[in-house]
């Protein structure tokens, strides 16, 4: 389980511009259902960019006009018989706001119209419409969200990354009004957002150290490194002689069953296990002192692991966290695992 107000913690340490002036009050929000957090956060952004100014791009258009713009098209002229009525076909890029990020934005406005919100919302929603009077929907279900960002767009990746969780399914609540993780995500996006969250902690709330998701190269004995494939963390932390890798796992079940025995998932185990030692190894002509750690997030099963073993001279934890309660509690576990494996605390 978890609360709804600590996905917007979470989305909020994923995505930095949420700690801005114009989204706080957010924080100090109760809601009832996620359509309702994804709601405020993109009538907030939203009028923050109207003020700003929607976005536009050259949109290449293609029309018959009475007066000539851009490139005539002779072929399409004569083939429609624009000319007897006085015009030309046309072609030429007209500077506009009717963009695909700003239809994605339109779409799920009108997408959350229809969800379980609060009429208050929708009336705030609503006026936010009338500025999109200019741009056309699209079909949501068939965009590509990988987008390309640049400096001149950069304030709507958060604001598309929310309309992306919206059009996946974070409309959904239990019958009961309880509100489960797994109903919002599948297992894929979960992962995203909960790496995502934990590396952005870590790197906020502890400048002093590093926090990235590196890269360990293979150890090799010879040069040999054909078809290995890539060994990418979640999360690493240094500092100073420590390295703690974290692969951070959100599943339904974090332990499997076998002959009615809980156990570890072994491919996590044994991924862990690798990149420990290659650290290890990278690292052995300094001082140093490598750790890992299987963090799942806490689910509502029975039994869930923690667990602290020394492998091979090193330690390898598994451990939860446990998302259902309040945040700075969340806060003091992530807390935790940095003064345990780095002897440092939170500035």
């Amino acid at each position: 389980m978890i609360r709804i107000k600590n996905i917007y913690y979470m989305l909020a340490y994923a995505f930095q511009v949420l700690n801005e002036q114009g989204y706080k009050s957010i924080a100090t929000e109760d809601f009832d259902n996620t359509a309702e957090l994804c709601a405020a956060i993109l009538a907030r952004g939203i009028s923050i960019q109207i003020k700003r100014g929607l976005g536009r791009e050259y949109i290449p258009r293609t029309e018959a006009l009475s007066s000539i713009r851009g490139k005539i098209g002779m072929s399409e002229t004569i083939k429609t018989q624009a000319f007897q009525r006085r015009q030309m076909v046309c072609s030429y890029d007209d500077f506009s706001v009717d963009t695909q990020k700003n239809q994605i934005l339109k779409s799920t406005l009108l997408l959350l119209l229809r969800s379980d919100i609060t009429k208050t919302r929708k009336k705030e929603l609503r006026k936010l419409l009338v500025f999109f009077d200019e741009v056309n929907t699209t079909d949501l279900h068939s965009v590509n969200w990988n987008m390309q960002y640049n400096k001149n767009n950069q304030n709507y990746r958060m604001l598309i990354s929310i309309c992306y969780l919206v059009v996946k399914g974070l409309l959904q609540t239990q019958s009961d009004g309880t509100t489960k993780l797994m109903d919002f995500f599948d297992e894929q996006r979960m992962h995203r957002l909960y790496e995502k969250f934990i590396l952005e902690y870590y790197r906020k709330e502890y400048p002093q150290i590093t926090a990235n998701a590196s890269q360990i190269s293979w150890q090799l004995d010879d040069d040999m490194s054909a078809m290995l494939p890539v060994m990418q963390t979640d999360i690493m932390l240094s500092w100073e002689e420590k390295t703690l890798i974290i692969d951070a796992k959100y599943y339904a079940h974090s332990t499997q069953i076998q002959y009615e025995r809980h156990t570890l998932h072994s491919g996590n185990m044994y991924q862990i296990f690798t990149y420990v030692k290659n650290k290890e190894a990278e690292l052995a002509d300094r001082p140093h002192e490598v750790s890992g750690m299987l963090l799942y997030a806490r689910t509502d099963e029975d039994i869930y692991p923690e667990n602290e073993y020394h492998m091979s001279g090193n330690r390898i934890e598994v451990r939860t966290l446990n998302l259902d309660m309040e945040f700075s509690k969340i806060k003091e576990q992530l807390s935790d695992i940095a003064e345990k494996y780095l002897s440092i605390a939170a500035f």
